[in-house]
């Protein structure tokens, strides 16, 4: 059983109320059962429940790993939120089980949702890492302008996946192994030429995710997919 665990420090470790109640109530560990804690910044600790308490349960970290997981690139998704939010959860929850690093949601000029709330999203990602037991919680960002985000990039490697006409190349042709990428997905209704170009003129390089027409969740976790696919093998 792993549990979310951000502030933790030293041998021992009491869970937050909801975690001890999930603990306790739900899943009925007792003392001396074995759990597993994670810090979301590559913390990950092997432990056993002291002390079996609903609103404080108290554990015992018996052996920490550091930098558990901790792969020599780093993945970026700016990515505009969908209409129906179920479907940009799914995207946040799929993304950081595949092995995002970061993520900012976009506000463009086809946007059809124009405010989202972070809190609620950083929980999906909680319960997305200790779903598929990584010890590194992704940075979930502001809603934040494309104009603004495409200047605010500075590393190499960055590209723009859209459907119009363009030099668009499979990502797989121009992506370097074990490089950063910052990677910019676009509303339900696509960028438009102004915004492209805006990416192109700040170093952006044109992609295609395949022949297929994706939806904008869909088209984010196969980009996100396709990097690590590309380093693993």
């Amino acid at each position: 059983m792993i549990f979310y665990t951000p502030d933790i420090n030293g041998t021992q470790y009491t869970l937050n109320e909801e975690e001890s109640v999930h603990a306790v109530r739900v899943l009925r560990l007792n003392a001396g059962d074995p759990v597993t804690l994670i810090d979301g910044k590559g913390g990950f600790y092997s432990a056993h429940i002291v002390e079996a308490h609903h609103k404080h349960c108290k554990t015992e970290i018996i052996e920490h790993l550091t930098e558990y997981g901790k792969r020599p690139y780093k993945i970026h998704i700016g990515i505009a939120p969908t209409k129906n939010i179920d479907r940009f959860e799914w995207f946040i929850e799929k993304a950081t089980e595949t092995g995002v690093d970061e993520i900012t949601p976009l506000l463009c000029e086809r946007s059809e949702r124009k405010r989202i709330n972070i809190e609620r999203l950083k929980r999906v990602a909680i319960a997305a890492i200790k779903q598929s037991q990584k010890a590194y919680l992704p940075r979930i960002n502001e809603l934040t302008d494309f104009g603004k985000w495409v200047k605010a990039q500075s590393i190499e490697h960055c590209y723009i996946a859209h459907c119009a006409d363009g030099d668009r190349r499979l990502l797989k042709t121009i992506y370097q192994r074990s490089s950063d990428a910052v990677i910019a997905i676009g509303p339900e209704g696509d960028f438009t030429v102004r915004e492209v170009a805006q990416a192109l003129d700040c170093g952006f390089k044109e992609i295609s995710l395949g022949a297929s027409r994706l939806r904008t969740e869909t088209a984010g976790v196969i980009a996100c997919h396709s990097i690590c696919f590309m380093n693993d093998n």
